[in-house]
């Protein structure tokens, strides 16, 4: 073998001890040395797991009020502009309904409501009639988030459910909601149901036709085992993962230096898992509180095992 094959060797030799935790001990009964594994573990705890449906909404306002004419005329004068914050019956411009050969007085068009003008298109000398609106008038200052619920997701939807709402203008900010109204029926169209959702508590900075992103908290789990998910191991049809028991032999050899970690011994243990959410798995039986597992190193790992423990979160 020459220089640079023995070197390859070497190479590979130094990677697979890595793998296999960086050391051996020597089994005082045989004499023989003895691989031990290095992992990463996890102190199980009691916690709460929220599992959660994610749309896409509009913010709007909760009432939108279309601005009419009495009478068919050209628009004389012009007196608000979009933005501006009108009380009920405040006049907002003038038609002039005269024609040829007919004079008549200016006819006053009039707010519906009390609210902001969000939409005032018109400009002097326009044509308008009672058929088509001339503007709109909203409740800005009670904002709304609209969603549409595909029809699989039916089932998991509920009056008064909380939300988080996230939007672009703003990085970063959560907001809270909560459902507070479901359309009774579908849209035959787009097989979608109507759901709105009200802020709890209202900000200024939110206007009406952002984008909002709606994390829908669909149910929420109290006190129960949540563990990562990459700790859960499949043998066949079942979910195990690896519980670290830690004898006295180990405790007394134990040196807990960073390199050769503190030495355990693992057990596959049988769970029966619960709902997933993202990145954290609920485990409804077969651990407890306080039960150490191992979170990372656990593919090479058999049922008693030696490991090495190079860190426990």
């Amino acid at each position: 073998m020459n220089m640079r094959n023995i070197k390859r060797a070497a190479a590979a030799a130094a990677v697979f001890a890595v793998v296999l935790g960086g050391c051996k001990t020597k089994n005082s009964d045989s004499g023989e040395a003895e691989a031990r594994f290095a992992v990463n573990t996890y102190k199980t705890s009691a916690g709460s797991l929220d599992d959660y449906l994610e749309f896409g909404g509009d913010v709007v306002a909760s009432s939108v009020v279309n601005i009419l004419p009495d009478t068919a005329g050209k628009v004389s004068r012009k007196l608000v502009t979009v933005g501006d914050f009108v009380k009920k019956d405040q006049i907002l411009a003038y038609i002039d309904p005269s024609r040829p050969g007919m004079t008549y007085s200016e006819n006053p068009v009039k707010a519906p409501v009390e609210g902001t003008v969000t939409s005032f298109p018109l400009s002097v000398g326009a044509t308008v009639s009672p058929a088509a609106p001339l503007g709109q008038i909203s409740s800005t200052g009670r904002l709304e988030i609209q969603v549409n619920v595909s029809e699989r997701f039916v089932s998991r939807i509920k009056g008064n459910q909380s939300a988080v709402i996230t939007l672009d203008a703003y990085p970063g900010e959560k907001f809270s909601a909560r459902v507070f109204e479901i359309s009774p029926a579908l849209d035959t169209s787009t097989r979608t149901l109507r759901v709105k959702l009200m802020l709890e508590q209202p900000d200024p900075r939110l206007r009406a036709g952002m984008y909002a992103r709606v994390r829908l908290i669909t149910e929420k789990l109290s006190n129960v085992i949540v563990i990562p998910y990459d700790a859960l191991v499949a043998r066949g049809d079942k979910s195990y993962v690896f519980a670290v028991e830690r004898t006295a032999s180990d405790a007394e050899n134990a040196e807990g230096n960073a390199q050769t970690g503190t030495p355990a011994v693992v057990h596959l243990r049988e769970v029966t898992p619960g709902i997933h959410v993202d990145d954290k798995l609920e485990i409804s039986a077969g651990l407890k509180t306080g039960d150490e597992i191992v979170v990372r190193g656990q593919s090479l790992l058999n049922d008693g095992s030696k490991v090495n423990v190079m860190t426990a979160e």
